[in-house]
């Protein structure tokens, strides 16, 4: 691959320095294979973030960022114009070529390797999100296949032909070939970008890739700085736990439906709703049936918005068991904001996130998990006490206009130290 000299990088450099200093904003490439009307972390975070560089303004009010927004997800019924930034949804090679060489900074959530072996190619600098494990690992998930069991790193250790067989227990095996082979240039081009941003600590160490900073998710106060709005004395009688989410094996559901059955059995009075859906959405159903959980147990389905809202209105603690290592916690964040209780598995980046303002169990465990609701169903008062902990953690250290600000630090950093001879992106170690 061909390298930049020392005269092209200070020229870009001092070019993309210069829009800060000449109030011009930063050409900045945002890139999603997934966005809305696609529902999911990624496209929260992403969604959230790109609002918040478009509105971020130097001291003489001009925009800092010219954000361009590129998806692979087809656009629906989904306004893209009333977002206060451009959107390029589904383009072609040569169109995403053409768009990265336009830019002065590439940021791409999660390591797709067609914008990153192009924005190499065009010797632009570049930041990968790593909202999972797509680096480090050819399922993304870190979850060993077809046992279920977290992934040691086989991958890292050299150890190929497991990851091959692992691919190969869900997919082909010329598909699961390919996959483990693309793992290859993945790693590579994600040890050369300019930044690599983790979104917890657990994933800065699981990665263990050159510059990299933890950033963790912000997202708006829906309190809007207020307090929780349901107090104990509007609390309905029976205490109402949920889960919120897909339903698939990794996220640990069976496991909740399983302390459910062992708190049913003890004759405990209490509510749990599971909104979503999934391929397990059957297998939920089934053991509603064999435990006789049906007056307990409900499931909502997909809810979004102002439905969400309303159907966690009652909710009094929120559970994520979850089996694998989950990079964040995304769905804790939102909760722990608006003040409930949640009860997670100790795993990964998740337990990073609750830290000592909710409650833990080990994942998978359901003894565990029904003793920490159990806990919760004699001493109801724990609900507030607690959940005010869980508030005032996530305002310190989980809203969008500090993800923003840190977003914004890191990409000055990038073209400042490009502009004063530092071009990490094209300059090979």
């Amino acid at each position: 691959m061909p390298h930049a000299t020392n005269s092209d990088a200070s020229l870009q450099g001092e070019s993309c320095a210069q829009s800060f200093s000449r109030a011009q904003p930063v050409a900045l490439l945002l890139y999603s294979h997934f966005f809305p009307p696609s529902f999911g972390g990624v496209e929260t975070i992403v969604l959230s973030l790109a609002k918040g560089l478009a509105e971020v303004r130097n001291s003489g009010g001009a925009a800092q960022f010219k954000v361009t927004l590129v998806a692979q997800t087809a656009k629906g019924e989904y306004s893209d114009t009333a977002l206060p930034f451009r959107v390029i949804r589904q383009p072609g090679l040569f169109q995403l070529w053409q768009l990265i060489r336009k830019s002065d900074l590439v940021h791409v959530a999660g390591p797709a390797l067609a914008p990153l072996l192009l924005a190499r190619l065009a010797r632009k600098h570049l930041v990968i999100e790593h909202h999972g494990y797509q680096a480090i690992c050819p399922n993304g998930l870190l979850v060993h296949q077809p046992d279920g069991c977290i992934c040691p790193g086989h991958f890292q250790a050299g150890r190929y032909l497991e990851c091959w067989r692992c691919r190969r227990s869900e997919i082909s095996s010329l598909r699961s070939l390919a996959s483990v082979l693309l793992m290859f240039p993945r790693l590579w081009l994600s040890r050369k970008a300019a930044a690599n941003l983790a979104n917890s600590h657990h994933v800065l160490e699981r990665h263990a890739l050159p510059r990299t900073s933890v950033l963790y998710h912000g997202i708006e106060d829906p309190l809007g700085g207020g307090s929780a709005p349901l107090s104990a004395a509007d609390a309905p009688e029976k205490l109402c736990f949920a889960y919120v989410g897909r339903f698939v094996p990794e996220k640990g559901i069976t496991v909740l439906l399983q302390a459910a059955a062992i708190l049913n059995k003890e004759g405990r009075e209490f509510k749990l709703r599971f909104v979503g859906d999934g391929p397990l959405r059957g297998t939920l159903e089934e053991m509603i049936a064999e435990n006789d959980l049906g007056s307990r147990v409900a499931i909502t389905g997909y809810l979004r918005d102002a439905h969400l809202t309303e159907v966690l209105r009652d909710v009094r603690a929120v559970v994520i068991p979850t089996t694998m290592e989950e990079t964040a916690g995304l769905a804790a964040i939102e909760q722990m904001m608006r003040g409930r209780l949640v009860i997670a598995s100790k795993i990964g980046g998740l337990a990073e996130i609750v830290g000592d303002a909710g409650l833990t169990f080990p994942p998978g465990d359901a003894s565990a998990l029904a003793g920490c609701m159990r806990e919760v169903l004699q001493d109801p008062s724990m609900v507030d006490s607690i959940g005010r902990k869980a508030r005032d953690r996530a305002c310190h250290m989980f809203l969008r206009t500090r993800m923003v600000e840190e977003h914004a630090r890191i990409y000055r950093s990038v073209l400042l130290e490009s502009h004063a001879g530092v071009d990490r992106t094209l300059t090979d170690r």
